[in-house]
């Protein structure tokens, strides 16, 4: 009888922890909305939540460092004029997040360093082109200020934010809902499921479809799907008899799965989130107790199960830390930020290492949060690959943080019908080249008047 070998991996003995209580977010109204999204976003800066609130939509935006007991008056984001559904941080800028509203509309914020103080009611820039609620929201990963918006009309927008601009509609391509979308690593394709029964990968500029998979899932219930690495795609679903199931896509062969797994029998989605630098999947279902991971490897049967973590209460959703703001010196792989009815609690996933040195196998470079292309460039036709970091000495920004900047003057009302074009980008540069010309005179200008007054 030949012995079975256990299959070799530094991940097997990943074991979660939930943090003490008072290090918890408590006393956080958690919206009771039934949508399927996170309702949760963090930083390494803030943590953000959805809220119940009186007469339209809320999020609470926290500085990791407050944690205990949250008093009922803290500000919170309250712009929106129905409840809000999605909310997201920017990539390459830890003081903006943009939110996603059943008012149709998509808003775009701006939090000071330390939190509010004030509540917070009038956006930075609002994006309206939607004709139903927004539920997804996306940035781009390389390309700075680049927003995608997915909405119960059927639509996913590419936004230009400075400008407040939708430069590409994508509004022929969807019969039915969207239920996800989100980029590839270098954000030159997107990916998203739909009602429709059909898993597409689009072209984002041109708005076209490169490939496409019907019924990924036999049960008719929500597919969710992520990018992993080499391009494959990770989905999870539920079959006929509506067991819930992940399976592992190469979009080079369509039609068969590398492997499809049934994991069980709960009725929640399954969310998930992928980690390129070890390879490890993790599934979170809304109203679940556990989070399922898996190591997504290049040999049959391609996603093995490692282990889970449970614990007594169900969430209502869940926040998934940037590799930049993980404790490396703890062996600490992925932070989850889970959210209870009434509270917020970080569970902390760990690989347990005798030596407190760097583990350089745990941590190879990750993505940073410098954008290597700006919006304009990426919608002329220019992908860029993201630009990676080192977390040996713990992650500190040597470069300023990318500002926000919004071009006022720029800032059109886009109305439903703007079509998949790119005008005014001539008009744009032009008035770009012009504010600079300004900036240089006023600068000029000021030093001469300071040079006129140390001389008096």
């Amino acid at each position: 009888m030949s012995r079975r070998v256990v299959r070799t991996s530094k991940f097997r003995h990943v074991f979660g922890q939930a943090v003490k209580a008072d290090q918890c977010y408590d006393d956080i109204r958690i919206s009771q909305m039934t949508w399927d999204s996170l309702f949760c976003s963090v930083n390494p800066k803030f943590v953000a939540m959805i809220v119940d609130a009186s007469g339209g939509g809320a999020f609470i935006v926290l500085p990791l460092t407050k944690t205990g007991r949250i008093d009922m008056s803290y500000p919170t984001v309250c712009g929106h004029t129905g409840p809000v559904l999605e909310i997201e941080f920017c990539p390459h800028n830890d003081n903006i997040i943009a939110s996603g509203s059943e008012d149709c509309s998509v808003m775009i914020w701006e939090i000071p360093d330390g939190g509010l103080t004030t509540p917070l009611t009038e956006p930075v820039v609002k994006l309206d082109g939607h004709s139903k609620r927004v539920g997804i929201l996306s940035w781009h990963p390389t390309a700075h200020n680049v927003l995608m918006s997915a909405g119960c009309d059927n639509v996913v927008i590419l936004w230009n934010v400075a400008c407040g601009e939708a430069v590409v509609r994508i509004d022929t391509v969807h019969t039915d809902m969207i239920y996800s979308a989100c980029w590839n690593r270098d954000g030159s394709q997107i990916l998203t499921s739909c009602k429709d029964k059909t898993m597409r990968v689009l072209d984002p500029r041109k708005g076209t479809v490169l490939i496409e998979k019907e019924k990924p899932h036999e049960g008719s219930r929500p597919v969710r799907a992520v990018f992993v690495s080499d391009g494959k795609i990770l989905s999870t679903g539920f079959s006929r008899m509506s067991e819930r199931q992940v399976a592992l896509w190469d979009p080079k062969n369509f039609k068969e799965p590398l492997t499809l797994q049934e994991l069980d029998t709960s009725s929640g989605v399954l969310l998930p989130f992928f980690d390129p630098d070890t390879g490890v999947v993790y599934l979170c279902g809304k109203g679940d107790s556990s989070i399922r991971y898996f190591e997504v490897t290049d040999e049959a049967p391609y996603v093995h199960y490692l282990s889970m973590y449970s614990s007594k209460e169900s969430q209502k959703g869940m926040g998934y830390m940037p590799k930049r703001g993980l404790e490396v010196n703890k062996c600490e792989i992925a932070r989850f930020y889970k959210l209870h009815d009434r509270k917020c609690e970080p569970i902390i996933m760990t690989v347990p290492r005798k030596s407190d040195l760097f583990q350089e196998d745990l941590y190879p470079d990750t993505i940073g949060p410098e954008p290597s292309v700006e919006a304009d460039e990426w919608f002329q036709g220019k992908d860029g690959q993201p630009i990676l970091i080192s977390l040996k000495d713990g992650f500190v920004t040597t470069t300023k943080t990318k500002e926000f900047k919004v071009h006022k003057s720029l800032l059109k009302t886009t109305s439903a019908s703007s079509g998949n074009q790119q005008g005014g980008s001539e008009e744009v540069q032009s008035l770009k080249k012009e504010v600079k010309d300004l900036k240089a005179a006023i600068e000029e200008l000021t030093k001469r008047v300071s040079e006129l007054e140390s001389k008096h």
